[in-house]
């Protein structure tokens, strides 16, 4: 069986779809899985074990001109390679119009996803074959498992969900003299930062635990947060910019990670590591870190400035006590 999935973006949604594809893998011997996905993400998908092919998508992009010659020539070339396989399912694990419309509506094969009372965009469900009634109260990876069984025909696991993408980064982890940390300190709202003066006072707090403290950045005024947190701190390293598979090998070779609420807390959960993510406004319930050995730590008023590093501290001792200094 070949399965065509959908699911465009973001970060957190991309991985948090992939324990959908470990079910399927393990109830219907020998299925197969393309995937269409953005471009700024379309590693992810190549690290499950049952994906073929990643079909990158640009729409982010695209909407900025999408009259342009270039970005009409692209939308022609994306068509051509969706189109060139007839597809046993078509799975819309996304819920959008965009999605629907831009994407699902164009591949071959039997479409499935969520009916307009599950969807996140109802109308979306106009351009499925099948539609699936989906329990909203429940975490989105569980949605996303139950959207995948009842489209391939089998009960969905009672087991917790398997990413199936840390093996991938079990050679060639970073080899370092030191066991360290990664603190993720990036993310695009700025009332989900958390403020410089705690990140330094937590670093601070770590002065004694024997651990090196790996800071990654994106842009430019994320690099230069980093050295800032670092600053006089010479068990810490800000790190080169990194493609996000390097970024993946880093985390995977963490003894624990401390972040805030952004897609790479969602890659760490998927990696099987130790992570403390650190929640302002927005609720952990239904999106937070899934897996094992994820903490979320939820400022009570919604103001991560209340948060104190010390609270993240004796947190991050309770997961790390076997190298921390009594």
């Amino acid at each position: 069986m070949h399965v065509l999935i959908v699911k465009i973006s973001s970060m957190g949604d991309v991985l948090h779809t992939l324990p959908a594809l470990t079910d399927a893998m393990q109830a219907i011997p020998g299925i197969r899985f393309d995937w269409v996905v953005e471009e700024g993400f379309a590693q992810i998908p190549s690290w499950h074990p049952a994906v073929d092919r990643v079909l990158p998508v640009a729409i982010r992009r695209w909407r900025k001109h999408w009259f342009g010659t270039q970005q009409r020539e692209e939308r022609v070339q994306f068509k051509r390679a969706l189109q060139s396989r007839q597809y046993d399912v078509v799975i819309d694990a996304q819920g959008l119009i965009k999605s629907a419309a831009l994407v699902t509506r164009l591949a071959k094969g039997v479409k499935h996803g969520q009916d307009s009372r599950s969807a996140r965009e109802p109308f979306a469900s106009w351009w499925y074959d099948k539609r699936h009634t989906i329990d909203k109260q429940q975490h989105a990876v569980e949605r996303t498992r139950e959207l995948f069984a009842k489209s391939l025909g089998y009960e969905k696991p009672a087991t917790q969900g398997d990413y199936a993408i840390a093996r991938h980064f079990l050679t060639e982890l970073p080899v370092d003299a030191r066991p360290y940390l990664v603190f993720l300190h990036a993310t695009t709202r700025d009332n989900k930062h958390w403020p410089e003066d705690h990140w330094r006072e937590l670093i601070g707090l770590m002065a004694n635990s024997g651990l090196q403290i790996k800071l990654p950045w994106g842009a430019e005024h994320e690099h230069q947060r980093a050295q800032r947190l670092a600053e006089g701190f010479d068990y810490v390293e800000v790190l080169p910019k990194l493609t996000l598979e390097q970024v993946a090998r880093t985390l995977a070779g963490a003894k624990a990670v401390v972040s805030v609420d952004t897609g790479l807390s969602h890659l760490t959960a998927a990696l099987d590591r130790p992570n403390i993510t650190l929640y302002g406004p927005t609720d952990p319930g239904l999106i937070g870190g899934y897996g094992e050995n994820q903490c979320s730590l939820k400022a009570a008023d919604g103001n991560l400035a209340n948060l104190p590093a010390s609270q993240v501290f004796s947190e991050l001792g309770s997961v790390l006590h076997c190298y921390l200094s009594e």
